[in-house]
């Protein structure tokens, strides 16, 4: 190493000209171009030469530096890194000052501000446990302003090959409280969290780490056959699953629905935007037999809920057309997939367009192309479209 204190406090006090002076042990003096002076600290970590600065020489004198530089050169023969030690040193001081949040008290706030805007307790619920879960044990107590890429990469290694989704989920939820902290003030800087032209470099897409298992469904042209057995079935979870056949609706929209979204004589069930996914009331055309079928239903409810579970005041639960299936010994098949097969039915059998089918099932298209297909007869062509789907289940082509 050579030897050290090779500096005097006098001699530093008169050096101006631009360059490094080496005390020794690693410490210089640095003098910029613009006669700034500084004391930098050099070290060699895992055969990669790095320097770390130790303050500037109007505020930290010759034997301060000196010290400080001793203390370094400790932590290096320790096999430590001194930038990474101080940074978490830094890190920690910051967290318990008044002027900083940490992550977790950042995403508590968040949530708390959102909640309300949130469709479901339930939603809520998912961003405390998966944020808790994964986040936390790392992030959580650090300040915002301390959370960098390496320390999100670090939540989201682990998981990413082994459960993709939840990695790409949790990514997300980070990104947007370090995004709610930047908007109050708590930390500045680019979101080490966001994805395209960042994370996108460290992490495979999500879609090729595991690819996308679709729900089992039936063929569109075993449709007939399972109907007329479907119709077989005696109770309530049989209707509904033939009602959601009939409409092509998801499983929380059948067994939600209530006796005031229909209306028999105009053939329409209206389902509220707060039982959507999409966060929109979502109008769908029924078909005669599913006119019939819901009349039915309505004649026999004794309350409000077309489908009610053992609990008053709760609907069958999911599980219930699953048992439908399970005794019709059709285990391989999922409720989900039953729209599926009407979307296959409409692709391979119609001439309906592409845009109209993804409406039917309440998918998200683009803006510009619904505001065009909700004008006119938009609706009347989805009813035709449904009658055919329901003819097609009776008696296929």
């Amino acid at each position: 190493m050579g030897a050290i204190h090779r500096l005097s406090s006098l001699g530093v006090a008169r050096l101006n000209k631009p360059g490094r002076y080496c005390d020794g042990g690693g410490l210089y003096l640095h003098v910029s171009v613009a006669c700034t002076r500084s004391w930098v600290y050099r070290f060699r970590r895992k055969g990669r030469l790095r320097e770390m600065g130790l303050g500037p020489l109007h505020a930290t004198t010759l034997a301060e530096a000196r010290e400080r530089a001793s203390r370094y050169r400790k932590m290096v023969l320790e096999g430590l890194d001194p930038i990474e030690s101080r940074r978490v040193e830094l890190m920690q001081q910051r967290a318990l000052s008044g002027r900083s949040r940490t992550f977790d008290e950042c995403a508590r706030a968040f949530i708390e501000a959102n909640r309300s805007g949130w469709k479901s307790r339930k939603h809520a619920a998912q961003w405390e446990n998966t944020l808790a879960a994964y986040a936390s044990p790392i992030i959580g107590p650090l300040a915002a302003q301390d959370i960098d890429t390496t320390l999100v990469v670090r939540v989201l290694e682990p998981m990413w090959r082994v459960k993709p989704e939840t990695a790409s989920r949790v990514r997300g939820r980070i990104e947007s409280v370090l995004d709610w902290a930047t908007v109050h003030r708590y930390r500045e800087g680019d979101n080490p969290a966001r994805w395209k032209g960042h994370l996108d470099k460290v992490f495979p897409a999500r879609a090729k780490v595991r690819k996308v298992r679709h729900r089992a469904a039936l063929p569109y042209t075993g449709a007939a056959a399972f109907m007329k057995r479907l119709r077989k079935q005696t109770g309530l979870a049989a209707r509904a699953l033939e009602l959601l056949v009939l409409t092509a609706g998801r499983t929380c929209e059948v067994l939600g629905a209530t006796r005031g979204e229909f209306d028999p004589d105009a053939a329409t069930w209206t389902v509220p935007a707060e039982r959507m996914k999409a966060g929109r009331p979502h109008r769908i055309p029924l078909s005669e037999p599913a006119r019939e079928l819901v009349r039915g239903l309505l004649e026999a409810a004794d309350g409000d809920l077309l489908f009610p579970g053992m609990k008053e005041g709760k609907p069958l639960s999911n599980a219930a057309m699953l048992a439908v299936l399970g005794r019709m010994e059709l285990t391989g098949l999922t409720v989900h997939g039953f729209r599926s097969t009407f979307r296959d039915w409409a692709a391979e059998c119609t001439a309906y367009p592409n845009e109209m089918a993804e409406m039917a099932l309440a998918h998200a298209v683009d803006d510009k192309v619904e505001a065009a297909y909700r004008r006119g007869d938009m609706f009347q062509r989805r009813k035709q479209m449904m009658d055919d789907w329901a003819d097609y289940c009776a008696n296929p082509a």
